[in-house]
């Protein structure tokens, strides 16, 4: 049976590779509908390549586009690659119309939990996760029941400024953000790594995901980027996944669940050298990660201003307009102002627009 798949993002860089995981398979998947944001050249490229009709070949995409075609009955998998909370539209319309919905999209699961929880509940929808890190504890749970989980280990690369101090770090240029020592990525998720953000949202997203709650959830730093993350159980067993960095690997898991694809995307070589090292993350340095967890613990529409006050700190800092420190420091002042119960969708945009405008407005008050 060949799987029918909406790509939204596909000129990015999970949308490319899902393209050509896709390409790769023809005989399990075809491409039915294409949606992007910028790169309308490429998208076109894409469409007539696998055939996609014009009307399902959206430029441009708005939230209703996204929405739209995330409905559409022809489709068995939507791949949400859309950068942002832009993304939250086609994940509910996924999984409030029971679909497999392949996530790399990890904001709008984030900033919306509570109401994507509900809709995938009377939906009947399916999230198979494409993050690496959350494709490893979906395949990692395999190994044993829920009740048998004592805690998922998250593994973070440490991105480009591990080792370094915050002092250290406040005159750091976008392009060292930006230089990632193993991940190839855009440039809003490379700066999140860079500031372990990222890895804080992953957590709350991994909350979201598994319903494991967060003193059971855990942050190592593994530079190598081998195991993507594990999961320990009650007698003591730690099952963990490894393979090298290759987001096909994900992508293909994603369409094809829960059977595996016939290719080895970042496939190993035991008979190479290997060292695997682990070391706890610099809290005092990256404190990104410990206001994620503040955030996913107070729960309500905090995660939604932690994600949205995290966009426009960073759209500001790749503009040049301020520090890399002053990234977290602005998400911290928009937390501290409140936060809100996240009881429909309407809370969730309010509580997002907020975010964003109190932001903005810290952003402008430290660059006089």
């Amino acid at each position: 049976m060949v799987r029918t798949v909406a790509v939204l993002g596909s000129t990015g860089s999970i949308g490319t590779q899902t393209l050509d995981v896709i390409a790769r398979h023809p005989e399990q998947f075809q491409v039915v509908a294409l949606a992007a944001g910028r790169n309308v050249e490429l998208l076109r490229e894409q469409a007539q390549q696998f055939g996609v009709q014009r009307d399902y070949c959206i430029e441009n995409a708005t939230s209703p586009q996204l929405a739209a075609l995330a409905g559409l009955g022809t489709v068995d998998v939507v791949v949400n690659a859309v950068v942002g909370f832009a993304g939250l539209s086609a994940t509910m319309a996924a999984v409030s119309q029971g679909k497999r919905l392949g996530l790399a999209n990890k904001e709008s699961l984030i900033a919306g939990g509570p109401v994507v929880a509900k809709a995938r509940a009377e939906g009947g929808g399916e999230i198979v996760p494409i993050d690496s890190e959350h494709s490893a504890i979906y395949q990692c749970l395999r190994s044993g029941s829920r009740s048998e989980v004592k805690s998922l280990i998250l593994t973070a690369s440490g991105g480009p400024f591990r080792g370094r101090t915050r002092r250290e770090l406040g005159s750091v240029t976008v392009a060292q953000a930006l230089a990632h020592p193993t991940w190839s990525m855009g440039p809003k998720i490379t700066i999140d790594s860079s500031t372990l953000i990222n890895k804080g949202l992953e957590v709350i997203e991994a909350h979201e995901l598994f319903g494991v709650d967060f003193d059971h959830i855990q942050v190592v730093v593994h530079p190598q980027s081998i195991v993507h993350s594990m999961v320990e159980f009650i007698d003591g067993a730690v099952i963990a996944q490894l393979s090298h960095p290759d987001m096909r690997l994900p992508i293909g898991l994603a369409l094809g669940a829960p059977r595996r694809l016939d290719e080895a995307f970042g496939a190993m070589d035991f008979r190479d050298a290997l060292t695997l090292d682990f070391e706890p993350p610099d809290l005092s340095t990256f404190r990104g990660l410990t206001l994620a967890y503040s955030a996913g613990r107070a729960g309500g529409t905090a995660p939604a201003v932690l994600s949205a006050a995290n966009e426009v700190a960073v759209a500001a800092f790749l503009g040049g307009g301020i520090a890399w420190t002053a990234i977290d420091e602005a998400v911290d002042a928009v937390l501290q102002l409140g936060t809100v119960p996240a009881d429909t969708v309407e809370d969730v945009l309010a509580a997002d627009a907020e975010a964003r405008r109190r932001c903005q407005e810290h952003l402008e008050r430290i660059s006089r």
